[in-house]
């Protein structure tokens, strides 16, 4: 759930992306290696209806990208990275 408190942390890149961000300079290694490659951009628009929420990937790993599949969590266990998806709330 996003509120006027939620810390900018929550944003903030995580997994390969992060480490990727950290380590390589611009161009060295691409992060997404599956999603929508001939595109420029990745972007997705979204609507969320009021009291609903949608689950969405923070780790490129995703089967069902832009939307989690919780692929994260086996990265996780074989890497010991803490990567985790952003969830959203229709107000």
């Amino acid at each position: 759930v996003i509120t006027s408190q939620t810390p900018a942390s929550a944003f903030a890149p995580s997994g390969q992306f992060a480490r990727a961000l950290a380590t390589s300079s611009l161009g060295a290694e691409k992060i997404n290696t599956k999603v929508d490659l001939e595109s420029d951009k990745v972007v997705t628009m979204d609507e969320i209806e009021a009291g609903k929420k949608k689950v969405y990937c923070r780790c490129w790993l995703s089967g069902t990208f832009p939307l989690c599949d919780g692929t994260h969590a086996k990265h996780n266990k074989e890497t010991g990275d803490n990567v985790g998806p952003l969830i959203v709330k229709g107000a």
